[in-house]
């Protein structure tokens, strides 16, 4: 099976079913020098976790992680990194009747007629749950990005739900509120609101889907290549491989098809020192004003805040009965996807968003020579260095 790895230089390759024995991933391209820890990683991975609140699956996975490779005494060696997170909690009885009776609208009949058999417990490989792999990844994306020299901070928060929208937020606002609620959205008064919908949905054995919008500040300008390395292609691949995503948009998105030329183009200004807080930037440096680019011109960084929107899709485990077709016996069923199911994805994806963020950047980062691909530190060539494996005492 082809497709199971992302990234040029930062590579995650991950492998896993939904109710196989575990979930798993190498990360290759992580720069020695490096301190990493399981309990970093953990962090993350418990913010996407299921049964964090009665708007999440019930589904009971600890997700602890272990880390079985690329580590010396605390510090990343430049090898792979490899993790495994065991799955606890998987229960396939209920998925027997889907076995040759396809689920409606899930990749049940897509992945037997491309392979012709599957692993049906839990939709398999093509169930969310891989996304644990991802976060773990991002985890290690963001600890190298941290312990650099640059300033970078990447944040996302859910922005919609159904038909309710919360007002525009700041980076600040972002980064104070977002994961004080369970919605993780930013905007308390609107989380209230959009979790009085899920309730709804939930209560009448339904779902519904929404949005998150994202936000990168401080990642330099010149990142990037013309057509298929752009930033936004990238971006736009990390986040359409999320399960049930259906838009991926920057900048003004969608509404730029009735904006125009002349109203979208920012003119240039030279940095004053001060008027450009948000921006990678020396004074004296010529600085777009505005942003309704997103941080991207000609598919390379400007140096401005990256951000943008992605949108799920209703989930399509839902309690209501629907019908399928039983290949094995010919018969047409009505049939109900009994089970423990999110009625809403967002609130649980803001961490995985955030974590493609952070792997995509850290690879154009690394392609572009910002960092070190081999060690943090960039000392080529120095070998006695304060985080070297020392002889242990009493050794020969």
């Amino acid at each position: 099976m082809n497709g199971n790895e992302f990234g040029r230089l930062f590579r995650l390759t991950t492998y896993g079913e939904s109710h196989g024995e575990a979930m798993g991933c190498t990360v290759s391209g992580v720069p020695a020098g490096v301190e990493l820890d399981e309990e970093r990683i953990q962090r993350d991975l418990d913010r996407r976790k299921p049964g964090q609140s009665m708007i999440t699956t019930s589904r009971g996975e600890p997700d602890e992680v272990t880390i079985n490779s690329g580590i010396q005494d605390g510090y990343t060696t430049g090898t792979p990194v490899g993790m495994v997170i065991q799955n606890k909690d998987a229960r396939s009885g209920k998925y027997e009747p889907f076995v040759t009776a396809p689920r409606p609208s899930h990749g049940d009949y897509t992945y037997s007629a491309k392979f012709g058999t599957r692993n049906w417990g839990g939709g398999g490989r093509s169930s969310a749950r891989e996304t644990v792999n991802w976060v773990a990844g991002g985890a290690v994306a963001k600890a190298v990005l941290d312990q650099s020299e640059y300033d970078v901070e990447i944040k996302a928060h859910v922005n919609q739900i159904g038909d309710i929208v919360a007002p525009e937020v700041t980076f600040e606002e972002l980064l104070k509120h977002s994961e004080e609620n369970e919605v993780r959205c930013a905007h308390p008064e609107t989380a209230e609101r959009m979790r009085e919908l899920i309730d709804e949905y939930q209560q009448a054995g339904d779902s519904i889907g929404g949005a998150i919008e994202f936000e990168a500040r401080g990642v330099p300008r010149g990142l990037g290549a013309p057509r298929f390395d752009s930033v936004p292609a990238r971006l736009g691949q990390a986040m359409m491989s999320i399960p049930a995503t259906t838009a991926f948009e920057f900048g003004l998105g969608r509404d730029a098809r009735e904006v125009a030329g002349i109203d979208r183009n920012e003119n240039w200004e030279f940095d004053d020192g001060e008027s450009h807080p948000e921006t990678v930037s020396e004074e004296g440096d010529p600085v777009p004003v505005g942003n309704d680019h997103g941080g991207l011109q000609g598919g390379i960084t400007t140096g401005e805040p990256i951000y943008g929107e992605v949108t799920w899709h209703a989930p399509t485990s839902i309690p209501k009965e629907q019908t399928t077709v039983d290949w094995e016996t010919g018969e047409e069923k009505q049939v109900q996807v009994v089970g423990r199911h999110d009625p809403v994805l967002p609130p649980r994806a803001v961490p995985v968003v955030e974590a493609m963020l952070y792997c995509t950047v850290l690879d154009f980062m690394l392609l572009g020579g910002r960092i070190n691909p081999d060690r943090l530190d960039g000392q080529v060539g120095e070998y006695d260095t304060e985080y070297h494996a020392e002889r242990p005492e009493g050794g020969e």
